[in-house]
């Protein structure tokens, strides 16, 4: 039997810790990268520290946003968080990561453009990952 507590529990937890490293990147990193006067060096620095912590974020978002919905199924509150959740981690693979790719070849004021777009998208599927798991603690 899969314990629904600490499956919410967990939920709660990876998303404190992504809307916490999301607004870090969206409110400190991406805006020191932009004005970076150095693109090139900047933005290969920036691939090379943040993918680990990519990586883990991203990997306890999924493990505990699949553990969850296991455990509760249809609460609706755990449904927000996971879709909250999928707007963040689409948005990154599909928009953040490519644009990052095509940033690598040279600063491109556009691209820059759509990768700050995209990161807003992501903030608010962190902000909503996270007042969904909240909620459903408390439920």
């Amino acid at each position: 039997m899969l314990d629904v507590h600490a499956a919410s529990v967990a939920l709660l937890a990876a998303a404190a810790v992504h809307l916490g490293f999301q607004l870090t990147v969206t409110l400190v990193v991406y805006p020191t990268l932009a004005f970076s006067p150095d693109w090139d060096r900047a933005h290969s620095a920036h691939t090379r520290s943040i993918t680990p912590v990519v990586v883990i974020v991203y990997g306890a978002l999924v493990l505990a946003t699949g553990w969850a919905l296991l455990a509760t199924w249809i609460d609706p509150w755990t449904l927000l968080a996971a879709a909250g959740a999928g707007l963040a981690l689409l948005s990154t693979a599909l928009v953040a990561g490519p644009t990052h790719g095509r940033l690598a070849d040279g600063r491109d004021p556009a691209l820059l453009r759509r990768l700050l777009v995209a990161d807003r998208v992501r903030t608010v599927g962190a902000v909503v990952f996270f007042v969904g798991a909240a909620l459903g603690v408390l439920r």
